[in-house]
Order: structure tokens, then C-alpha cells, then sequence
């Protein structure tokens, strides 16, 4: 076989290899249709091409050149299509009528007018065209022109990464003009090239090994070179001793061509065996060789490193083992951030008490804040619900063609927060959360194996937190119950012990002749019975499984009356206290225990405010952006000195307290305790937010209306 041959059956072998690897990645739509067009075509050509270099006599060099010229015909039209919809561009009318003329060329193709004969030209022959094939050179002129001044305009208008997609089409338009042409001149009768006077060769069959690869790594950036997404670490060595090969077959060939003689084809072969052979030795055997940073073409061709999917992998294995959302949502941040690289990310969870979804952490940093337009009839939502799909693409460069109105709305609905795609965390098939994924820090494409690597993340994540709201009620449930038990059996032997006590201070108390230490003595012994009787009274309150008795009431009133009992207090202590509760609010509650409610909480922010210091106490109703069902929300804002992260995390807690000034002042630590059982009786939520010097606030959301649900556990909210 003459190298003349290898060239042009080499192209067809590499771009038959490359369509059929873009078809087995199963692309929907016109774009694969297009590239599947493409490369046909270049097949064709350069299988023709090789047929027609080793053909011995006119009759069968003709046949040959209508297989050459029938893969040639679809070239430019194929290629101005496939960069209409990279570039995300409307398809023109004039389109079909191209592909119209084309096919009808084709038809010519197999009649003199567009092959009208043959010539040899001294090593192997070429078309003498037909009128048809004139009318194809000139609708190839004008598609190849308007295709690179298309590109050219439209690639400064396209992002980075869509840029650099369109850039490379462009590259391999020029290159096919350039070495197109020069196929040409042989049939225009010109074998030399003028003033060098050297013969002229078909170089287009070997540059269609170039721009073919180009052609499809640009249209299908994140499907086609990325083949280790197949194939893993297996499929990286081989495309590493598949471009050593590749490179060490050219410089072969250009040496061969150079000296054939001293070339023959055996030696050629056996040296490109040797090479392939040793590229192979030298990935498995020392991989380290092919693995450093500097090697920025490899990284370029193959994306992103393995080392980056292998923190993913590592990651997804270690979510069940996290008991904490709050430490795996630092180290999720880390992940996304430092490992994927991702510019952006926001996760929108469900407050399971209001029934709102907001925004509770996001990459830039955002403040939470509801999203009420996501309701259950959302059409976001909605799309999850009804196709139980894993994720949603928000860019055209991965969603497919012909999306639903439902699909299109649902895009349209989060469009403030530019995602590439939405991933959404579900229970039972209902959505409780959403994870919504920016572009790439470094503007690189998502590919399928990211893809799946993030569905699977999400998949992960969305049973932990699930599991961990969960295990956080049953945990909570269980405290209250030993809390329950502990506080009887204190409760009962205190009281047996202060009963005696009691009864031998009021006797005592009657004797005049006691003198003067026992008249002093007496006050003291009152006071810690009195308090170790309030202390009692508390722990069985704690202990009790208490059911409210229920009816409706002013809470405006209720709370007006508490601030009233307690703004003495604070006025002694230089504290003012104001009230803003501008709207009656009528409830099912238990007034004695909203009383108690509010006493607890407005004793602890009087407790926690120094002198000159204020208290807010704020009374409304949740509008229906904030909630879907008819909430109050209650709250209490203190300008004390506020808690550190640690004494925050421990402020619900039994027994835990911070008041230790004094015994009139001791605190029991059930305070919050009694609060939080209080709000859980009315099938409410408690949320304690805080900060060192700058106070503490104390949120209490409870229903307008009491249902079934009421007096039993309510689940913690989302996160």
C-alpha cells in the first residue's frame, strides 16, 4: 500500500471511529442528526478518495470518483449546520433549501453532469467535473464564506466556554476552505503549484483526520473526547497511547513521504507497533510519567482530573455517616466549592412548620430569606413531581430540544439565580429541598459523568438530611421523656422533704420568744423553701404529659398583659420595653400557658439586658407570601450582650442556665425547656437566633387554628 492510500484511509478510519463513538453517546436532537451527517461525509470522502488512488483503469477510477464527490456534496452544508446550532442560532429558511439543493446534486452525481470524467494526473486520478459540479463549487464557496463570517461575529457575543466551542469550528471551517481548495486545483487541471512548482498532493484527506476531530470535540465538547466518562481510568490510558500513536504516526509519515524508498511498508508499521507498544508499557507501568499538572494539553483534552472525581466519589460514600446538618453543609461548601470548582450554588430547603421554602445557604454568601412563589403548585415543583426526573438543565447547552410549557416554566422560575442545573432533594417522591448548581469557576463544561456524579450527591444528601430531621425528633422526643421521669422522682422526693420543713418554719414563725437569729434566720428559710417550691412546681410541669385545654382567645391582649407584669422590672433596671402588636389575633390557645410562655421569654431578655438597654415585643400575623397556612408569629428582641455559638447550641437544654448572680436570681435551667414544650403543646416551632453583643432574638411561630395535629410532636424545621 502506497502512503499516497494510508492518508486517506486513515482519515476514514478515524472519522468513521469518531461518528460512531458520538452516536453510542445516545444524543437526542438535531445536533446529533447534523453530526452524524458530517461524519458520514467525511468518511465517504476520504474512503472514496483511497479507492479512486487505487484504481488502474478510467472506468473504475469514474465510480470511485462519484463514492469521493457524494461525500463531498453534504461537507459544507453538514458543517454550516452543525455550527448554526452550536452557536445557538434560529435556523434560516434558506437552510432546507440548501440541503434541498444539495440532495439534488447528489441525485446529479450518478449522471455525467456533475462527474464528467476522469484525469490522471502522474500518481492517481481526479474528477473532471460536470456543469452540476461548477453549481456545487459555488454554493460551497458561498456556505463556506457565510459560515466563517457567521462564527467569527457570533463568537464575541457567546460566553467563554461557548467561545472557545465556536472558535474551534471556526479553525476547522478555515482548514477546510484552505485544504478543500487545494484538493480542487487537480481537478481544475492545476497538478503544480505555481512559482514552487511542486507537485500538488491531497492534503485534505490528511487534514480531515484534524478538522474532524475538531468539528466533533466542538459540538459535543462534553460528550466526545471525554471518554474516560465511559470508561474511566482505562479509557484515559488509552486516549494517552492513542494521541502518542497518533503523533508518532505523523512524524512517520512525513519522514516516509520524504524518503519512501527507505520506508517501506513493513518498516512503517513495525515502528508504529513499537511506538503504540511502548506508550502503553509507559502508561500502566509509570503512570506519574502522564499525571503531572504541567501537562496542560492533556488536561486540555481530557477535562477535568481524576483526582477531582474521586473527592466526589470519596464524598457521596461518607454522607450516611454525618449526624450533623450543619457540619455536612460546611463540608459540602467546601466540596462544590474548592473541589468542583463551581462559581455559584444556593440550597433551598422546606420549613416544615410554615410550609415555605427559603433560601437557607448559598455560595456567594446570601442571607436566608423565604421564597414564596415555590408552593406546592409551583411550577418547578411540579415538574419534579411529574416526571420524577433527577435534574433539571437551565442552560441550552445541555437542556434538549422541545421542552414542555411545564419544563419551560419551571426554568423560568428561578432564573434570578442563573443555575446551570437544579437537583432536588426529595422524600417519599415529594421535593423538601432544591440544590441549584452555577457554572464553573474555570467556565468548563458540566459533562454527563459530573452529572451523574452530582444526581447521585444529591440523591445521597437528601435521605441523610431527611433521616437527621428524623433522628432530631425522636431524639428530642426521648429527651423529654427522660427529662419527664428524672423530674418526678425529684419532684417527689423534694416535696416529702420540704413538707416537714415547711410545716416547722410557719410553727416557728408564731413563737415570739425564738430571739433574735431566728427571727432573722426565718426570711432566709422562707425564701429557699419558696424557691425550691417554684423549682419543684417547674420540673413537674416539664414531667406532666399535659394536654392544653384549648379555646379562643385575644392573643394581643394576652401579650399585652404580660409586658404590663413585667415592665416594672424592667424599668427598675433602666430597660425600656416596647410593644408592637398592632393587629388583634385571635387563637385557639391556653391563655395560662401563653402567660407562662411569655414570662419565660421576657424574663430572660430582662435578665440578659443591661442597664439603658431595650426590649421589643413584636406580635403579628404571617402574611400568605410567608406561610400557606394562618400563622402568629411572636417575637422577642433583646439588645443584651447575646451568646456564643457554644452556649446557643446548649440554651434549650435541661438544666443548663447562665443565671448564677444570686439566689433570688438562681436560674433552673428549664426556662427554655418549658418554653419549647409550651410552643410543641400548640403544634408550634421555637427559634433562638444570637449573636455576642449583639443581642438575642426569639422567634415563636404558632398555628391560628388547632387540628388534629395539635398537643403532639412537631417536626423540627427543615435543617
Amino acid at each position: 500500500m502506497r502512503f499516497s492510500e494510508l492518508v486517506p484511509l486513515t482519515a476514514a478510519l478515524v472519522n468513521l471511529v469518531v461518528t460512531l463513538f458520538v452516536l453510542a453517546r445516545n444524543l437526542r436532537g438535531r445536533l446529533g442528526w447534523a453530526y452524524l451527517l458530517w461524519g458520514l461525509s467525511i468518511t465517504v470522502w476520504n474512503f472514496g478518495v483511497y479507492l479512486l488512488f487505487r484504481a488502474h483503469s478510467p472506468q473504475e477510477a469514474i465510480l470511485y470518483a462519484r463514492i469521493v464527490q457524494f461525500g463531498v456534496i453534504f461537507l459544507p452544508i453538514s458543517l454550516f449546520h452543525l455550527c448554526l446550532l452550536v452557536a445557538q442560532m434560529p435556523t434560516p429558511r434558506l437552510l432546507y433549501a440548501l440541503y434541498g439543493l444539495h440532495a439534488l446534486l447528489a441525485l446529479s452525481n450518478f449522471t455525467s453532469w456533475f462527474v464528467a470524467d476522469v484525469r490522471f494526473v502522474g500518481y492517481a486520478y481526479y474528477t473532471v467535473g460536470g456543469p452540476a459540479f461548477w453549481l456545487f463549487v459555488l454554493s460551497y464557496s458561498l456556505v463556506a464564506t457565510r459560515t466563517t463570517v457567521m462564527m467569527f461575529q457570533r463568537q464575541r457575543d457567546l460566553p467563554p466556554r461557548h467561545r472557545r466551542r465556536l472558535r474551534l469550528l471556526l479553525g476547522a471551517n478555515v482548514m477546510l476552505i484552505v485544504f478543500g481548495t487545494n484538493d480542487i486545483l487537480p481537478i481544475l487541471g492545476v497538478t503544480r503549484y505555481p512559482i514552487v512548482e511542486l507537485t500538488i498532493y491531497p492534503l485534505g484527506s490528511g487534514a480531515a483526520i484534524g478538522y474532524g476531530m475538531l468539528v466533533g470535540y466542538s459540538a459535543l465538547q462534553h460528550e466526545l473526547l471525554n471518554i474516560r466518562i465511559t470508561l474511566s481510568r482505562l479509557a484515559a490510558q488509552l486516549v494517552r497511547v492513542l494521541f502518542l500513536t497518533l503523533i508518532g504516526f505523523l512524524m512517520l509519515l512525513l519522514l516516509a513521504l520524504r524518503a519512501p524508498r527507505s520506508f517501506p511498508p513493513f518498516a512503517f508499521f513495525s515502528a508504529l507497533a513499537v511506538l503504540a507498544a511502548s506508550a502503553l508499557i509507559a502508561t500502566l507501568y509509570f503512570p506519574r510519567l502522564f499525571g503531572r499538572s504541567e501537562a496542560v494539553i492533556e488536561r486540555w483534552i481530557l477535562g477535568d482530573e481524576f483526582e477531582y472525581r474521586d473527592k466526589l466519589r470519596q464524598f457521596v460514600r461518607s454522607i450516611p455517616f454525618y449526624s450533623d446538618t450543619q457540619v455536612l453543609m460546611n463540608d459540602l461548601h467546601d466540596l462544590l466549592v474548592q473541589t468542583v470548582g463551581v462559581r455559584a450554588y444556593q440550597i433551598i430547603l422546606l420549613d416544615q412548620i410554615t410550609q415555605v421554602f427559603s433560601l437557607y445557604r448559598a455560595h456567594p454568601e446570601q442571607p436566608p430569606r423565604p421564597l414564596p412563589e415555590l408552593r406546592s403548585d409551583a411550577p418547578l415543583l411540579r415538574y419534579f413531581k411529574a416526571t420524577a426526573a433527577k435534574s433539571l438543565a437551565f442552560k441550552l447547552s445541555y437542556a434538549m430540544p422541545g421542552e414542555t410549557d411545564l419544563e419551560g416554566a419551571a426554568r423560568r422560575q428561578l432564573g434570578e439565580f442563573n443555575p446551570e442545573f437544579c437537583f432536588p432533594f426529595s422524600s417519599e417522591g415529594e421535593p423538601f429541598g432544591l440544590l441549584l448548581i452555577g457554572e464553573k469557576a474555570n467556565n468548563q463544561f458540566y459533562t454527563r459523568h459530573d452529572q451523574e456524579l452530582l444526581v447521585e450527591l444529591v440523591h445521597s444528601l437528601g435521605l441523610v438530611i431527611n433521616q437527621i430531621r428524623l433522628k432530631n425528633q425522636v431524639l428530642e422526643a426521648e429527651e423529654l421523656e427522660l427529662l419527664g421521669r428524672m423530674s418526678r422522682g425529684m419532684a417527689h422526693d423534694l416535696n416529702n422533704l420540704i413538707t416537714p420543713v415547711w410545716t416547722y418554719l410557719q410553727l416557728s414563725g408564731l413563737d415570739e420568744a425564738g430571739g433574735p437569729a431566728q427571727a432573722e434566720l426565718l426570711p432566709v428559710a422562707l425564701r429557699s423553701v419558696e424557691t425550691i417550691s417554684a423549682y419543684i412546681k417547674e420540673a413537674l410541669f416539664v414531667s406532666e404529659h399535659k394536654k392544653p385545654l384549648f379555646k379562643l382567645c385575644e392573643v394581643r391582649q394576652l401579650v399585652r398583659e404580660a409586658a404590663g407584669l413585667y415592665e416594672p422590672r424592667a424599668r427598675a433596671k433602666g430597660i425600656q420595653l416596647d410593644l408592637d402588636a398592632p393587629d388583634e389575633l385571635p387563637a385557639e390557645a391556653e391563655p395560662s400557658l401563653i402567660q407562662r410562655l411569655l414570662g419565660n421569654l421576657l424574663d430572660n431578655a430582662i435578665a440578659a439586658c443591661r442597664p439603658g438597654g431595650g426590649i421589643r415585643l413584636e406580635l403579628r400575623r404571617l402574611t400568605p407570601e410567608e406561610s400557606t397556612r394562618d400563622w402568629l408569629r411572636l417575637r422577642v428582641i433583646d439588645t443584651g450582650e447575646g451568646m456564643n455559638s457554644d452556649v446557643l447550641r446548649q440554651s434549650a437544654a435541661p438544666y443548663f442556665t447562665t443565671k448564677d448572680s444570686g439566689e433570688g436570681h438562681r436560674g433552673f435551667g428549664l426556662g427554655l425547656a418549658i418554653c419549647r414544650k409550651i410552643v410543641r403543646l400548640h403544634g408550634g416551632q421555637l427559634a433562638i437566633s444570637s449573636a455576642e453583643q449583639k443581642g438575642t432574638t426569639v422567634q415563636v411561630d404558632l398555628p391560628l387554628r388547632q387540628g388534629a395535629a395539635a398537643g403532639e410532636a412537631v417536626p423540627q424545621a427543615a435543617a
